[in-house]
């Protein structure tokens, strides 16, 4: 398969984007010679902009109908010939089809089947490994651009060092120095997901007076109103020793800023996997949804926790809890700031 033009279609989520590193870093691999572009959403495409593997961002903002019919033939003028669609939905395959791209690969999911020139066959249940970086290495395995995964199948940002001197610009800019933890109160898909603003703010105390350190909040604008309620739950002294960037950084400098963290704490989110993606010594905190397989994967020379308070009905994977929110209420601060402080010292 000598491709020299080759479109993926980005998946919509700052966490699935993270986590399909490792399979378009096997593609680069695969293809050192050939053209990559990338078509993404523009929350999704400052991850990928300045990795080895992306030759050039297409940003993808259609909406209508129209808008999406006008976005395929523009990109039947680029004259790719393969389009690998990472994100599962039928418009994905639909605008691929409108490009006339002749070899259209992805997973055979939301009726788009007749679209794809190769229609691969979703992994069942202990087919692959539980994370989700498999799922993707997997689309190009089965699809036979990879003869068998990569060894080396670590989720890591190759141009961390860029992020980071962007980080440490907006660091200084803000006068903040010191030792900074980063905090991620907001998630997306429900609040089911998100730990308690008073945990927070509670962790937030003790991580000041204890610890001596300032905070960064961070997250997506999306993440104001979570972000506004720690905030309102602080006292004025440790409020004093909290910066809000929810919403006030691009991708590139949110990924700085983890990078310079002693620790993040953060909620199952798209910050979660930034943060492991950069190296971030990590606590995760997982309610709902299932750690197994979207648990963070730090890059070399970090480390993660998972504190879990397993009770008889998670992992659920419902948007709103409909009893007591016990997987997070029982999360109890002392808890996660013990895995902070042990982490704090692991940052290299």
């Amino acid at each position: 398969m000598p491709y020299n033009r080759i479109l993926v279609r980005a998946t919509n989520w700052l966490g699935d984007a993270v986590m399909s590193l490792p399979a378009l870093r096997a593609l680069r691999q695969r293809f050192p010679q050939a053209e990559i572009a990338i078509l993404a959403k523009p929350w999704v495409a400052d991850l990928y902009q300045r990795e080895p593997f992306c030759d050039r961002m297409i940003p993808y903002t259609a909406r209508t109908l129209a808008e999406k019919w006008a976005s395929g033939r523009a990109l039947a003028r680029e004259k790719f010939d393969c389009a690998i669609l990472l994100q599962n939905a039928f418009e994905a395959a639909a605008v691929a089809y409108l490009a006339g791209i002749p070899d259209r690969i992805g997973y055979a999911r939301d009726g788009r089947s007749p679209l794809l020139t190769r229609a691969i066959p979703v992994p069942r249940k202990g087919e692959i490994p539980r994370h989700e970086r498999f799922y993707y290495l997997e689309l190009l395995h089965r699809a036979g651009i990879l003869d068998s995964l990569p060894e080396n199948d670590c989720i890591r940002l190759d141009a961390a060092s860029q992020s980071r001197a962007a980080g440490l610009a907006r660091f200084h800019e803000l006068g903040m120095g010191g030792t900074i933890i980063g905090i991620s109160p907001g998630a997306a898909y429900g609040t089911a997901k998100r730990w308690l603003p008073t945990h927070f703010a509670a962790l937030i105390t003790r991580a000041t007076r204890e610890a001596g350190v300032q905070v960064a909040l961070v997250g997506a604008a999306a993440d104001a109103a979570s972000t506004r309620l720690v905030l309102d739950a602080l006292g004025t002294t440790e409020r004093a020793a909290v910066i809000d960037l929810t919403g006030a950084t691009s991708l590139e400098v949110l990924a700085g800023v983890l990078s310079l963290a002693a620790s993040c704490v953060s909620n199952d989110s798209g910050a979660m996997h930034l943060a492991g993606a950069v190296g971030t010594p990590l606590v995760a905190l997982f309610g709902p949804t299932r750690e197994k397989e979207t648990a963070p994967l730090t890059r070399q020379g970090g480390r993660s926790e998972v504190p879990i308070n397993q009770i008889w009905c998670r992992p659920c994977m419902l948007r709103e809890c409909p009893f007591d929110h016990q997987c997070m209420t029982g999360l109890r601060p002392e808890r996660v700031f013990d895995s902070v402080r042990r982490l704090m010292g692991t940052r290299q």
